[in-house]
Order: C-alpha cells, then structure tokens, then sequence
C-alpha cells in the first residue's frame, strides 16, 4: 500500500482509493505515476474483472496539487511539456482499460478530477458533490483531460463550462452525462454493487469488444493517440509560463484575485 493510493481487490473487483485526504486527493507527480502504474496492472491481472474508483474523504479529488502548482508556476515550457503529457498518459490509461471501471464519486470533483470521472466507463456521485473545470481562473485551460470531457458531455455544455470555470452541482453533472447516475451517500455502494451485478453478467471478451465498439462509433478512438496528448501537452504548457498564466497562478498561490478579476 502507498501513502497516495490504496488498493484492496474483493472477489474479482479492485478497488482504487485515491489516499491523500489532507489536501482532497488532490494530484501530484507520486499520484499520477502510481495510479498509471496501479491501473495497467490491475488491467493485466486476471484476478481483477472491474475496476471501482473513488477518493478517501469527503472529495473525490480536487485536482491539482498546491505543491504541484507551485512546482509548474517555477518550471520551463519543457518541464511543463513533460509534467502535462505524464498527466495525459494517466487519463489514456484509465480511458482505454480493457476492463470495466466505475467512478464512485463520494464528493466534489474539480479540474483533473473531473477528468477521472470522464474517461471511467460508468460513474455514480453522492448527490452533495459539486464539479468543475476552473482553469481559467488561473490563465489556463483543461488541455489534457479536454478530449475526455467533450466526449462525456458534448462540445456545447464544454463550451459553456470550459470558458466560465463555473462551479455546478451533481443534478446537472448528470444532466449534461459527466455522471450517469446520482445517489444520496449512504446509498453509494449500494449503486455500486448494483452495477457490479449487473456488469458480473457479461462476458469479459464481450465487454472488453463493447467498449471498444462504444469508443470507436462515438469517435472516442482518435483521442486516445500519443499525438493528441502531445498538441494538448504542449498547449498547457506553452500557457503555464504566458503572462496570463503566471500570473494566474501567482495570483492563486497568493490568494489574491488575478489583474483580469480587479475592479
């Protein structure tokens, strides 16, 4: 077990807990890489037929690390080129899993959080979660998890959330499809297992064929190309080190609204 990831496998389904609570399972590079890491081997053990994945706490995961901000507000276009297309192979990994994963979303999701919740095959959230893509409060944009989310929720309500960085609630997180299905907390892991249920009917090879067939005719199979992570890659970072986003995440890391928000 690590101090970011805790993973306990129950009669063929592994359950993945994002383990950093003290700051809401929020990203930072020890995460990423074991999370890619955890999810390609889950994805290789025969033992493991579905994938569940949820955050300790009352969050999901907020996203980006404080740290982890300061680290990409000090770092070059290059470093940040590098640190984004790490990111990037942890949503491909989650996106194109042979097996079945669930989001159980127990809280709020923002940022590279909500990207964990679009690229999960089937998610369900406590009804008090809230969601949001708030990048460009910062100077930024959701590049790496951009294709992802457009899948999930269509390109006009990502127009609409991209460009307001506004926060909603889990009522519309299932309206727009980020969610499939909203619960009230206690009843949480009773939708899950109801999922599970339903899933432990299918035949593994079928399954593996239906998301293939799902992804390809919804047009999902091309995002998941090493050269749409490269342009996305490139694109946060060259915007990481602009003036906006400097300034942005200065602004952040100094809890002061950014020069664009001023009166």
């Amino acid at each position: 077990m690590s101090s970011s990831l805790d993973i306990v496998i129950v009669q063929r389904v592994a359950r993945v807990t994002l383990n950093r609570p003290q700051v809401h399972n929020a990203f930072d590079d020890a995460l990423v890489a074991e999370l890619t890491e955890a999810l390609g081997a889950l994805d290789r053990d025969s033992g493991v037929r579905f994938i569940v994945l949820t955050g300790h706490g009352s969050t999901f995961s907020a996203g980006a690390d404080l740290n982890w901000m300061r680290g990409m507000a000090r770092a070059n276009e290059a470093e940040n080129r590098n640190d984004s297309e790490r990111l990037a192979a942890l949503m491909r990994t989650l996106n194109t899993l042979a097996k079945p994963a669930i989001a159980r979303v127990n809280g709020s999701a923002y940022g590279g959080g909500v990207g964990l919740v679009a690229c999960c095959d089937i998610a369900i959230a406590a009804d008090t979660a809230k969601f949001g893509l708030t990048e460009v409060k910062l100077g930024l944009v959701p590049a790496v998890i951009s294709p992802y989310v457009v899948a999930a929720i269509g390109a006009r309500q990502a127009r609409r959330l991209f460009v307001t960085g506004e926060i909603f609630d889990a009522v519309c997180a299932q309206r727009i499809g980020l969610v499939h299905e909203t619960v009230p907390i206690a009843t949480l892991d009773e939708a899950i297992d109801r999922v599970l249920h339903w899933l432990a009917k299918g035949g593994p090879h079928a399954q593996r064929e239906a998301k293939h067939l799902a992804l390809g005719l919804g047009g999902a199979l091309d995002i998941n190309s090493g050269r749409t992570d490269m342009k996305n890659a490139a694109l946060i970072a060259r915007l990481r080190v602009s003036p906006e986003g400097q300034e942005g995440l200065s602004a952040f890391l100094d809890k002061r609204p950014p020069a664009w928000a001023r009166d």
